[in-house]
C-alpha cells in the first residue's frame, strides 16, 4: 500500500517506537492521528507534524472505542493502525510469597493482549470500509516481543500476553483477507524506549551479548522502518516479524 495521503493511527504514538513511527509516516505523506495516555507528550508530538492527538487508557475499552472513532472521523478514513502500547511485570509462577497473582496476571493480559485485539477488531470495521486500492483496503500492525518465544523467568503474564499478540496474526489475517484487510506482529528485542532508554552502556552490554548483530538495543526507528516496509509490501501478512538482531533470550 502506498503510504502517501493513507489516514493512520498510532496507539502509543506519544513515545518510543509508536512515536517514531507517527513521524515516519507522517513524513512519508500519511495523516497520522497519535493516541496515547492522558498526559503524555502526545499532543507535542502529534503538533510538530500537523497531526491529531486524542487522550486514552486502552485498557478503557469502550473509551478505545470512541477514540478511535473519533481519530478515524478527524482524519476522514482509516487505512494503517499501529498499536505499540503494553507493558509487564515481574513475578513467577509460585515464589516464596506464594502463587502468582491472578489478578495482575489478569491486568497484563488486559494492557495487551486483550487491548491489542479490542483495537484491532475495531480499525477492521473502519478499514472495511474503504474503498480497495490494488485489492487492498488497511493493514493492521501489532507489538508482539521475542518474550512470546523465549520468555525469561518471571515474565509468566507477559509472555502470555504476547505470545497471543502473535498467535493471533494469522488467524486474523485469514478472517480480514477476503476485505483485503492485512494483519502483522512486530517481535521486537530490547529497544531504547522508556526505561530501557537510560541503561548504563555496560549493563547493556550484558543484556543484549547473545545477539548476532548488532550487540546493541535496537532503536526506535528501526521498529518505524519495519512498520514502513510491511504497509508497502502486500505479500507480508499473517505473521509475527522478529525485529532482534539474532537474539534469543537465555533464562534470565
Amino acid at each position: 500500500m502506498e503510504i502517501k495521503g493513507k489516514k493512520a493511527v498510532v496507539f502509543g504514538g506519544a513515545s518510543g517506537m509508536g512515536r517514531a513511527t507517527a513521524e515516519l509516516l507522517a513524513a512519508r505523506g500519511a495523516e497520522v492521528a497519535v493516541i496515547d495516555r492522558p498526559g503524555s507528550d502526545g499532543a507535542e508530538v502529534a503538533r510538530a507534524f500537523a497531526g491529531s492527538f486524542l487522550p486514552c487508557d486502552i485498557t478503557d475499552f469502550e473509551q478505545t472505542e470512541l477514540a478511535l472513532a473519533a481519530a478515524v472521523e478527524g482524519l476522514g478514513g482509516l487505512h494503517v493502525v499501529v498499536t505499540t502500547a503494553g507493558g509487564g511485570t515481574a513475578q513467577r509462577t509460585l515464589s516464596k510469597s506464594g502463587p502468582h497473582d491472578l489478578d495482575t496476571f489478569r491486568k497484563v493480559l488486559d494492557l495487551n493482549v486483550v487491548a491489542t485485539f479490542n483495537i484491532s477488531r475495531l480499525a477492521a470495521a473502519h478499514m472495511s470500509r474503504n474503498e480497495p486500492e490494488d485489492e487492498e483496503r488497511g493493514v493492521i500492525v501489532n507489538t508482539s516481543s521475542i518474550a512470546a518465544f523465549e520468555g525469561q523467568i518471571g515474565q509468566v503474564a507477559y509472555t502470555a500476553a504476547k505470545a497471543g499478540i502473535a498467535g493471533m496474526s494469522l488467524t486474523m489475517a485469514r478472517d480480514l483477507g477476503s476485505l483485503g484487510i492485512r494483519v502483522l506482529a512486530i517481535a521486537p528485542s530490547l529497544f531504547a524506549t522508556g526505561a530501557t532508554a537510560a541503561i548504563p552502556d555496560e549493563a547493556t552490554s550484558a543484556l543484549v551479548k547473545d545477539a548476532a548483530f548488532p550487540r546493541r538495543m535496537g532503536r526506535p526507528e528501526e521498529y518505524a522502518k519495519l512498520v514502513l516496509a510491511i504497509v508497502d509490501n502486500p505479500m507480508l501478512n499473517g505473521q509475527c516479524l522478529r525485529l532482534d538482531a539474532g537474539q534469543r533470550f537465555g533464562p534470565k
